[in-house]
């Protein structure tokens, strides 16, 4: 489903040059739950980035459905990002003027959806990440784990094919990062959506299916668990 050729990427800091990605290859199936793991600055972010197509390699190349990923314009970039890829992220990014129902809504409004269409799946996807009942509350009335919840589930309601996850649990206590994170692998045996994440949270690695390592930029180990 995702695969990645060698891919580098640098950025400029002043007069230094960091070398984020250095010749990354990596092949990713449909129905995945795996773990990006490395220490700050290890190039995570950067990968689960490029896989998101919020940024660009600069060298190597990115195929996701056999589609290679730097042949896509910034509009087409957009369409696939709106309509193929789901975020979730640690500071859960919700609209804190939108009600849990009106943050997940938002995404199938922006997808043309009708009214009808748009409330049943969004009172079904918020039911099943446990937030029935919740719907009219806004994210400051919601804990940290509701709030991850709803961010899942707006995630999850155009069934994207990839979610992407970047430090999901961080600002989540322990019991309910577990949660949180049985909730994904439960998302992902149900609907076979190919869950990433970016991570250094050792629970998160438990949770993986798949963990890869990465060390400076590199692949330093790539294990299969289940």
């Amino acid at each position: 489903m995702i695969k990645i050729q060698d891919v580098h990427r640098n950025y400029r800091i002043g007069d230094t040059v960091v070398k984020a990605l250095r010749g990354v290859t990596l092949e990713i199936e449909q129905g995945e739950f795996l773990s990006i793991a490395g220490p700050s600055g290890s190039g995570k972010t950067t990968l689960l980035n490029l896989i998101g197509c919020i940024d660009s390699a600069d060298s190597g190349e990115i195929f996701i459905d056999g589609e290679a990923v730097s042949k896509k314009d910034k509009k087409e970039l957009a369409l696939f990002r709106r309509r193929s890829l789901g975020f979730v992220f640690q500071t859960f990014n919700l609209i804190p003027v939108l009600t849990a129902y009106e943050n997940v809504a938002f995404v199938l409004s922006l997808l043309g959806y009708n009214d009808r269409d748009i409330k049943q799946k969004t009172m079904l996807l918020l039911a099943e990440v446990g937030l029935e009942g919740e719907e009219k509350r806004l994210p400051s009335k919601l804990s940290g784990g509701q709030q991850q919840r709803v961010a899942i589930a707006r995630a999850l309601v155009k069934n994207p094919q990839i979610v992407l996850a970047d430090e999901p649990t961080a600002n989540l206590d322990s019991k309910t990062g577990g949660s949180i994170l049985k909730l994904m692998q439960d998302m992902n045996t149900r609907y076979n959506t190919t869950f990433i994440f970016s991570t250094h949270d050792p629970m998160v690695m438990d949770y993986a299916h798949r963990l890869l390592q990465l060390h400076d930029g590199m692949i330093s180990s790539d294990e299969r668990r289940k």
